[in-house]
Order: C-alpha cells, then sequence, then structure tokens
C-alpha cells in the first residue's frame, strides 16, 4: 500500500508540557484511521502538526516523501490536499452556506465562479444540506454546521481529511447524521484520519485504530484486534473505562 503521509519521530512540547514524543505511523491511502485516548494524550495536537495548525519542535511529516517542515511549503496548498473538520465549524458566519463552500475554492484553488458554485452544489447535496444554501450559519444548527463544514472540506478535492473530534460540540442527537455523512466518505475510499470518542465509528468503520497516552502511541491495529484483544496494560484500562 501506498503511503500518502509518514510520521518519523515527531516531538512537540508547549512549555515544559511534553504533548507528543517521539510519534511514528504511516498512513496509506483509502485507510481510515481513527486516533483514540484520553483528553490530552496529544491526538488533536498530532493532526494539527499534520495540518501546519501548529509546528513540531523536532521529526518529519512526509507526504507523498516530501517532508513538509522542510523549505518552502505552500501552505494554503497543503492545506487543500490535507484538509480539516474541527470541532467547533470554523465556519464564516458572514456568509451563506454556498459561499463558504465557494471561497476556498475561487482563493486557493483558482477555480472560475461557476465550476466553485457547481462543486459546492454537489458536495452540499451529498451532506444533505443543498436546502440552506443560501442560509447564514447562525441559522443552522450544530449538526447542520458541521456538515456544511465537512462539504467545505470536500470542495477542495483534498487527498486526506483529518477531522477533529467532529461531534464533541453536537447535541447527541445530531451526533448520527454527522457521522453517517463520515462513514459514507469511508466507504467511498476517502483516506481519514479522526479523533474520535466515539468507539462505535472507530470499531465500525476504521481500517487501523491507534491509541495514545500521554503523547505516545501506546498500540495499533485493526479495530477487531484492539476492541477485542488489546495487548497493552493501558489500552485494556482505557478501554474498560470507555466501553464500562
Amino acid at each position: 500500500m501506498e503511503n500518502i503521509i509518514t510520521i518519523k519521530n515527531l516531538k512537540k512540547s508547549f512549555g515544559s508540557l511534553d504533548v507528543l514524543r517521539d510519534v511514528q505511523f504511516s498512513v496509506g491511502k483509502n485507510e481510515v484511521i481513527t486516533l483514540i485516548g484520553s483528553s490530552g494524550s496529544g491526538k488533536s495536537t498530532l493532526l494539527r502538526c499534520i495540518n501546519l495548525l501548529e509546528v513540531p519542535d523536532s521529526g518529519e511529516i512526509l507526504f507523498h516523501e516530501q517532508n513538509i517542515l522542510e523549505g518552502s511549503i505552500d501552505v494554503n496548498k497543503h492545506r487543500s490536499a490535507v484538509g480539516m473538520v474541527f470541532q467547533s465549524f470554523n465556519l464564516f458566519s458572514n456568509m451563506t452556506v454556498l459561499n463558504n463552500c465557494m471561497i476556498g475554492q475561487l482563493k486557493v484553488l483558482g477555480r472560475d465562479k461557476e465550476s466553485s458554485q457547481k462543486k459546492a452544489m454537489d458536495f452540499l447535496t451529498k451532506v444533505g444540506m443543498d436546502k440552506f444554501a443560501h442560509s447564514y450559519p447562525d441559522q443552522l444548527s450544530g449538526g447542520q454546521k458541521q456538515r456544511v463544514a465537512i462539504a467545505r472540506a470536500l470542495c477542495m478535492d483534498p487527498e486526506v481529511l483529518l477531522f477533529d473530534e467532529p461531534t464533541s460540540a453536537l447535541d447527541p442527537e445530531m451526533v448520527g447524521d454527522v457521522l453517517d455523512v463520515m462513514k459514507t466518505l469511508a466507504n467511498e475510499g476517502l483516506t481519514m484520519i479522526v479523533v474520535t470518542h466515539e468507539m462505535g465509528f472507530a470499531r465500525d468503520v476504521s481500517t487501523r485504530v491507534v491509541f495514545m497516552d500521554k503523547g505516545v502511541i501506546v498500540e495499533e491495529g485493526p479495530p477487531s484486534q484492539i476492541f477485542t484483544n488489546p495487548q497493552q496494560p493501558r489500552t485494556k484500562e482505557f478501554l474498560s473505562r470507555y466501553l464500562g
């Protein structure tokens, strides 16, 4: 399998707090990797490093064999190839849903207005939000905002989509709608790295589960192994707490 992303010896500290300690792993094409672990284990920081929202202190992040931490990488171009969906949606409140999905295409990819609008409507339809194209974010529920945020990321034709706890800010009844969209994308072969506390999603949709604790990867493997036969005591302890 061709690796799209390879991470080597990644370290990141905030002051005296070591958030990532010598992290290494790789992401193959069409894989859906879920990062699980307690809050503060480094999962979100790892995603933010892959997306260049944080700069690691040392190590390498290879995207198609090129180290994105070296030289003059075009950050906007990288973020269109490696998109990100945030837990707080990050939509532009002064723009309609449609314009939220068009702005990146126009400014970063240089697409014309007509093709940007067509692509935006295609993806809004895909996530069930086409009826709200002319609404503003403050007229939407949390689950609807998150589906728009996913459509916006997809409009950039990303090779990899990063999800940082995409359902944690949602009311429980909204969670299913967003997870259904993510399952569809996974089934269609989109390469995804998902930080989540939704263990059902991790178990049923992932190709690989990565358990992090205190800035290191403690264990990784297929969901069948991690959830039914974890090898490390720390993984067992975490899952027994989480799965009751």
